[in-house]
């Protein structure tokens, strides 16, 4: 199994509430990476994370916007306990991220929304080769729907061109029947198109 080099959080952006910002800031109190959170005087907040491997600091500006804590961070983790916290902290606050792990010779990149990894891209000798796709089940629900829709249309028109053909039968006035026929082309045409 190839081992991992580092991992770069080339965009990571969360938006909390306070009660959020207070549970993240326990989060990485708890795995042991979290080296200070500053208070500005703004309302606008720090956290300050440390990567033991790197000896570096990482700084997540958190800006208060209508009472919400917003950021949009970038950093490279070697240390795996504070690259496990950051992919937790995206999963459980539904944040949006992109995450490159990085491997001797070839990164993975992972492409977070609202918390959830919906793409995996392989990078490797400057090739790029999709991994994972998240399906859109509400297009594919749109789709079923279209397809239940012509069926459904289907029926209706065949069941207009037995009535027609049934008036038609019935009635004796040429005019009628002109009508009947000018109708009988259309629908049929239509039937035509959607059975294609």
């Amino acid at each position: 199994m190839a081992k991992r080099l580092a991992t770069e959080y080339v965009k990571t952006c969360l938006r909390l509430s306070e009660s959020e910002l207070n549970s993240l800031i326990e989060l990485m109190a708890k795995r042991q990476v979290i080296e200070k959170v500053k208070v500005l005087e703004n309302g606008n907040q720090e956290i300050v994370f440390h990567d033991d491997d790197t000896g570096s600091q990482i700084v997540f500006s958190f800006e208060r916007i209508h009472g919400k804590y917003m950021t949009c961070s970038t950093c490279k983790v070697v240390n795996r306990n504070l690259t496990d916290a950051l992919r937790q902290a995206v999963a459980r606050f539904k944040g949006d991220a992109v995450v490159h792990r990085v491997y001797e010779g070839f990164t993975m990149i992972y492409t977070y929304e609202n918390g959830a990894v919906v793409k995996i891209d392989e990078w490797q000798n400057g090739i790029l080769k999709n991994v994972y796709q998240q399906r859109n089940t509400l297009d594919s629900l749109e789709q079923t729907f279209c397809i239940n829709y012509v069926e459904e249309e289907i029926r209706r028109i065949r069941l207009q061109i037995d009535e027609m053909l049934d008036w038609r039968l019935t009635s004796g006035d040429q005019s009628i029947r002109e009508h009947i026929d000018r109708q009988l082309t259309k629908l049929t045409h239509r039937l035509f198109v959607l059975e294609a």
